[in-house]
């Protein structure tokens, strides 16, 4: 079993930078690969980004590919995503996920935080 917490979230103006983390409890943390989605209102869930359980794979959207940066840190059961030039687009809610690999769909993971929102202003 493996709890979830997001945190960073927050008001940035377009073309800011914002830092998400996503805190694991539970010892098994460097077992899983881990993923970032978001959710906009009205919209489906997508997929933004994904680390291996080693970090030494990731994986982006295309829409985030060369903006956002995702990372880990297993001793501290952390997971990042660096977001730097934020458009309006990227407001949503961002969730993070575990699963036992790395994918671009929801499907793959089992574990799911509560979300953290981020506004990005025009």
């Amino acid at each position: 079993q493996v709890q979830l917490v997001e945190s960073g979230g927050g008001l940035v103006q377009a073309g800011g930078s914002l830092r998400l983390s996503c805190a694991a409890s539970g010892h098994t943390f460097s077992s899983y690969a881990m993923g970032w989605f978001r959710q906009a209102p009205g919209k489906e869930r997508e997929f933004v980004a994904a680390i291996s359980w080693s970090g030494g794979s990731t994986y982006y959207a295309d829409s985030v590919k060369g903006r956002f940066t995702i990372s880990r840190d297993n001793a501290k059961n952390t997971v990042y995503l660096q977001m730097n030039s934020l458009k309006p687009e990227d407001t949503a809610v961002y969730y993070c996920a575990a699963g036992n690999r790395a994918g671009d769909y929801d499907l793959v993971y089992d574990y799911w935080g509560q979300g953290t929102q981020v506004t990005v202003s025009s």
